[in-house]
């Protein structure tokens, strides 16, 4: 990735995300270990980061921030302006920021880091620990094409990425931030209709999850609608339209509908 030839790179709050994304850096060849640095104030984790990828580690964000191109702020929302605050002396508009945390406007980052630092907002979900994540971009202020780039570039070493207007990031949290845990439960409720019918509970989970890996990898590399995909499911008369008429009785459309907007409802909260 051209991108990130020679860029050097703290991820600060190399927790769950953060991790994930360290190690998609590395585990990708999107860098070498030696460019990445991992901070954090838990001294165990950064051990665990130093051991498996080799990456470099400390706890003084202010001081890592300063040798570094990008800074990804990995950091929890209810707690990051006190954290990033010492970061303002150190990060000058030759450096790059991307932000991983939900609910957090570009413009309440520079505000607290100061000077016309180029900030991305990024939001990315735990499927980056497999390197399967979907993340939306977007650009603060300062930030301009080269700056998008190489976000991508970064983010895309964990999954695929697409760019939204940052109006519609609190939606994206909603979707597909929050979105992996309704999926989940989806499978969960699919292996324990199958117990129900009597399939054993091991067998009812595979036969779950692989069916909505598949009907998902189905809608990406088809390209169709998923109503044409179920329509090509759906005989007349048959087994499948009863299911599907029970699950619009037990209103699960609506359900799912409420849950992402209930989900965003929170992110723009988090964000005030």
């Amino acid at each position: 990735m051209s991108e990130l030839r020679d860029k050097r790179i703290a991820v600060v709050g190399a927790g769950n995300m953060g991790g994930a994304l360290i190690a998609g850096l590395v585990q990708s060849g999107a860098l070498p270990p030696e460019q990445v640095t991992a901070v954090d104030i838990d001294e165990e984790l950064l051990g665990s980061h130093r051991r498996t990828l080799g990456v470099n580690t400390v706890s003084d964000a202010a001081a890592a921030a300063a040798e570094q191109d990008v800074v990804v702020l990995g950091l929890k929302p209810q707690v990051w302006a006190s954290v990033i605050a010492p970061l303002a002396t150190s990060l000058t508009g030759r450096h790059m920021v991307i932000s991983i945390m939900g609910g957090v406007r570009t413009g309440a980052i520079e505000e607290v880091l100061g000077g016309r630092i180029p900030v991305v907002r990024a939001m990315p979900n735990i499927l980056a620990q497999i390197r399967a994540s979907v993340t939306a971009i977007c650009p603060g202020e300062f930030a301009r094409e080269a700056h998008m780039a190489a976000a991508e570039a970064v983010l895309e070493s964990v999954g695929a990425s697409v760019r939204l207007d940052e109006a519609q990031m609190d939606a994206v949290t909603g979707l597909s931030g929050s979105g992996p845990a309704f999926v989940y439960v989806i499978i969960d409720a699919l292996a324990d209709g199958g117990v129900r019918m009597g399939i054993p509970r091991p067998v009812a989970l595979k036969l779950a999850a692989e069916t909505v890996f598949g009907g998902a990898k189905m809608v990406i590399e088809s390209g169709q609608h998923p109503a044409v995909l179920k329509d090509q499911v759906t005989s007349a008369g048959g087994t499948t339209i009863a299911g599907l008429q029970a699950l619009e009785l037990g209103g699960l459309r609506a359900a799912l509908m409420k849950a992402v907007e209930a989900a965003t409802r929170r992110s723009e909260e988090l964000g005030t």
